[in-house]
């Protein structure tokens, strides 16, 4: 505590924030392996289980665009607070009886987390700016890609946490101790957030909502592309798939998740010292087209080894663990680049009308998911990932590059 009051007090607030999307995002994390597993073992199909999840989707494509304004004008604190509770609300939807447990209802409350989570990220990514001055580009990529990492590594604790709940207390009781847990959490926030964090010096329009800016149109596309191509093939398909065929339980399904998430925000957090940091570089259009470039045949050659003779436990693993590693770069370096490109004055705008992108991108993905993969198999799913990704690719080839 001595040492947390000696920060600064902007630091102090961004802390808070931090430590609500982390906390925020488990919760996350193991909603979404709760809702795929519980569900497929009520023998609903993998498209039916994608449907649970449109509105959650939908919803966050709509959060980050007007979520963006809303922070800008009231402040991050209340966006942050706000979201907090909307996931408390959603959780507690789904501890009716399992009589109730309708598809419409969850639907319902996937559309309230969705809004949650939106603008829990939302909130925490446009802190970072806030903090950094101009010049600082280094340490800016350095605080984003640690901020990025450190919530999928909880995020993937969440996919484990969510498959061990399950198996412990049920649906119904791991839902309702994590809504309990996370009713303190947000109490705290309410009492603890300043009131004008991030809030703009002049009150935005909005018409102000869509960006004015080229270089954040062609990221919020790209990012479109590439967070489809991870989505097309791991929110449904991934996991039905190991269940079916490889007839994994439910620890096994969300031990594996979880463990490939972690590695995948490990990877995150240390982008900076793998695209040239430590030469004392950092990365521009030309990093995200050469990053998206190398990701791009991956989910193919896993396909094509899927097809093979190969043991497809093996192929399907290892491919994992490579296009983990890729993708965690590609997606951090996404992220630097946002808010690199973003006003500071307003900074919410920006960089909700980005992640509208980025949930826009994973509702395609998720519904792909569903969809191609009861109608064409898993190799489909990753054949559509690849083209996702080579797009990305093609779109990144506009963005700015440094001077040479």
């Amino acid at each position: 505590m001595h040492a947390l009051s000696r920060l600064s007090p902007e630091i102090r607030q961004y802390l808070l924030v931090t430590g609500n999307y982390w906390a925020f995002t488990l919760t996350d994390g193991a909603l979404r392996m709760l809702v795929v597993l519980h569900f497929h073992g009520l023998g609903y199909s993998p498209l039916s289980i994608a449907a649970l999840f449109l509105f959650y989707e939908i919803f966050g494509v709509v959060t980050n665009l007007v979520g963006g304004w809303l922070g800008a004008r009231l402040g991050l604190n209340r966006t942050m607070n706000i979201g907090l509770g909307l996931q408390v609300a959603a959780l507690l939807m789904l501890t009716v009886p399992a009589a109730l447990l309708t598809v419409p209802w969850v639907m319902a409350a996937q559309a309230l987390s969705g809004i949650a989570k939106d603008l829990n990220k939302m909130s925490a990514k446009s802190s970072i700016k806030l903090l950094v001055a101009d010049g600082q580009q280094g340490t800016l990529y350095r605080w984003v890609a640690l901020l990025t990492g450190s919530k999928n590594a909880l995020k993937g604790v969440g996919f484990f946490l969510g498959g061990a709940l399950l198996t412990t207390l049920g649906f119904a009781g791991a839902v309702l101790a994590m809504a309990g847990v996370l009713a303190v959490v947000w109490l705290a926030s309410v009492c603890l957030l300043k009131q004008d964090l991030g809030k703009a010096k002049s009150k935005p329009k909005f018409r102000d909502l869509l960006s004015k800016s080229r270089a954040i149109n062609l990221l919020s596309a790209a990012r479109l592309f590439l967070f489809g191509a991870r989505d097309v093939w791991f929110v449904v398909a991934l996991p039905v798939y190991l269940s079916a065929s490889f007839g994994w339980d439910f620890w096994q399904v969300g031990g594996f998740l979880a463990a490939w998430v972690i590695g995948y925000g490990i990877v995150q957090s240390l982008a900076p010292y793998l695209t040239g940091k430590r030469r004392g570089q950092v990365p521009d259009g030309r990093a995200a087209f050469v990053w998206a470039t190398l990701l791009a045949g991956l989910p193919a050659a896993i396909a094509l080894g899927l097809g093979s003779e190969l043991p497809a436990q093996t192929v399907l693993i290892g491919g994992l663990l490579l296009f983990g590693a890729l993708f965690a770069i590609n997606s951090s370096l996404h992220s630097y680049l946002i808010v690199s490109y973003a006003k500071e004055d307003g900074v919410s705008l920006d960089v909700g009308f980005y992640y509208m992108s980025n949930a826009l991108g994973r509702l395609l993905g998720t519904l792909l998911s569903g969809w191609v993969f009861q109608v064409w198999g898993l190799e489909a799913c990753l054949w559509v990932s690849s083209l996702f990704v080579l797009l990305a690719a093609l779109i990144s080839i506009g963005l700015p590059r440094h001077a040479s």
